[in-house]
């Protein structure tokens, strides 16, 4: 591994003058379990690390009639634990008990997943699904994106060089909504998904119309994609396989994928629409409280 200065800012302004002093010579370090492996094998050679684990407003976490709010530094770990966002926000459990082992989940973060940017991040697309909008600050200033619009290339984020990611926001779920998150890996073995898709749905008061929906897929594209179209498609439609198969199809049609060591082109699109409907019916059926 290079040579690096190592700190441990105790307050946000003071990471933030870091970064502004170092620019694209640093890296925050928020759970450490992809920077530190790309850091090994030579792949990332920050000269400064900023470890964010002592920072107050990057470890909280706070639900309440607005919805949840999760540090960039919480562990999964601490998420899963926690029976009341399991019970609120399954889907998200869906994807943090998902993101490696049981000693990466101690350390590994949902804002470390989106950070990191990588097509196949297992948390991201549940995020993109359920709504939730990244917070942002430097030391000029703050703002707000949706967490869609993070990743813009394999590994590499909107944010500035300036720029950290403070916390993650999810919207509260509302009256007959559900929402599912899916994946599927070769192999116990190879914790990288081929395809990972999340849905999120919300129906009538009956249960037999779509009021809302939003399908976002992973693995499929240079970045985990949103698909508005393919919720679009089930809006104001009814509930039943004609509707989720259509909308299925439309999530296929958007997949771009790519030939690799993990699957091929033809398999990750059937996969896509086979996980889109699965995962449409585990919305569905949470919706319902079944």
């Amino acid at each position: 591994m290079h040579e690096f200065s190592y700190t441990a800012p105790d307050s946000l302004s003071a990471a933030l003058a870091l970064l502004a002093k170092n620019g694209e010579q640093s890296r925050l370090l928020a759970g450490g379990t992809d920077l530190i492996v790309g850091m090994r094998t030579g792949r990332r050679q920050p000269a400064m690390v900023v470890d964010a684990k002592r920072i107050a407003e990057l470890n909280e976490l706070t639900l309440d009639a607005n919805g949840l709010t999760i540090g960039a530094a919480v562990p999964c770990r601490v998420l899963w634990e926690d029976e009341r966002i399991r019970q609120r926000y399954p889907a998200l459990i869906d994807s943090a008990e998902l993101i490696g082992g049981v000693a990466i989940q101690g350390r590994a973060t949902l804002g470390g997943n989106l950070c990191n940017a990588a097509p196949s991040a297992d948390g991201i697309p549940t995020l993109i699904a359920l709504g939730a909008v990244a917070h942002l600050a430097s030391a000029t200033g703050t703002r707000q994106v949706p967490v869609e619009q993070i990743c813009v290339a394999p590994g590499k984020t909107c944010l500035a060089a300036d720029e950290l990611l403070v916390k993650l926001h999810v919207p509260a779920p509302v009256p007959h909504a559900g929402a599912r998150f899916l994946r599927f890996i070769p192999r116990n073995e190879m914790d990288i998904a081929v395809v990972n898709v999340a849905t999120a749905v919300t129906l009538d008061a009956k249960g037999e119309k779509f009021l809302v929906a939003r399908i976002a897929v992973g693995s499929v594209a240079p970045t985990p994609l949103f698909v508005p179209a393919a919720g679009a498609a089930l809006v104001g439609q009814p509930v039943n396989e004609a509707s989720i198969a259509a909308a299925a199809q439309i999530a296929m049609d958007a997949a771009k994928p790519i030939d690799d060591m993990r699957g091929t082109v033809r398999q990750r699109k059937h996969l896509v629409k086979v996980l889109v409907a699965r995962a449409l019916r585990g919305a569905i059926e949470r919706a319902k409280g079944v």
